[in-house]
């Protein structure tokens, strides 16, 4: 079977087995009883989909995914939730909402966002991820607002023996989020909203930002050495004479300012 084709069917029977999972495995108050009798709170592999969950102290939870038997958060409620610390490592995250959750120290790797042509990308707005370890697709997100500071979004070269797995915000809302010191290399941000975010001091080496929009962002002491800056607007960005490495990225020239 060619590689394209299995690779099609193996996406279409996890979606089929998301979209067709029975209800969740436990409710909310067997949730919060789990949480509060073990420190910390092992949920891996349970499906919390629809649950709402806002405003729970779900501190150090493990909400890890192995293979088909991940944590599921589908279309959960999540909005001012605890999840500070917690192990999101592989969960399915479709349509989540987690908005002002606390998500300080968590880690989001490899993360599955299935849908169709339209995906149900979680929603992160204004939510506090200060510090998170982030490697995901999350193309068109809504994380406005949201507070990344000395996140590590970007490609760790010592833990990716197998290639380098890099987080997609392309076309990502960003507008007023918190990215100071946020370790962004070699992430793709194409066409995304960067809008009055603050960039101070953050690595943006090699990103994609082809398209994307700085506008009032203040960029003092970012790191843009080999980013790609065709068509980034960075008329109205704060802080350009404290870049760094600005005359070392690509398509400077082409650049709008």
């Amino acid at each position: 079977m060619h590689i394209g084709h299995r690779t099609g069917v193996v996406g279409a029977l996890l979606l089929a087995l998301c979209t067709a999972a029975p209800a969740a495995d436990l409710s909310r108050d067997q949730v919060l009883q789990a949480a509060a009798a073990a420190n910390p709170p092992d949920l891996s592999g349970k499906d919390l989909s629809d649950l709402d969950l806002s405003g729970a102290d779900l501190r150090r939870t493990r909400l890890r995914g192995a293979k088909l038997f991940a944590s599921r958060l589908v279309s959960a409620d999540l909005r001012g939730v605890d999840l500070s610390g917690a192990n999101l490592n592989g969960a399915w995250l479709m349509g989540a909402d987690f908005s002002g959750a606390q998500l300080r120290d968590a880690t989001l790797l490899s993360v599955v966002i299935l849908g169709g042509a339209v995906k149900k990308m979680p929603v992160f707005r204004n939510a506090d991820l200060r510090g998170a370890r982030i490697i995901a697709d999350l193309p068109g997100a809504d994380l406005s607002g949201a507070n990344l500071g000395q996140a590590r979004i970007g490609v760790d070269i010592r833990n990716q023996g197998m290639g380098q797995m890099r987080t997609d915000l392309t076309g990502a809302n960003l507008s007023g989020a918190n990215l100071e010191e946020a370790d962004l290399n070699r992430s793709l941000l194409a066409f995304a909203n960067l809008r009055n975010s603050n960039l101070r001091g953050a690595n943006l080496f090699r990103v994609k930002l082809a398209g994307a929009d700085l506008a009032g962002a203040d960029v003092t002491g970012a790191d843009f050495t080999e980013a790609d800056l065709a068509g980034t607007i960075l008329r109205g960005a704060k802080g350009l004479a404290q870049a760094k490495g600005l005359e070392r990225a690509d398509n400077l020239d082409q650049a709008i300012r």
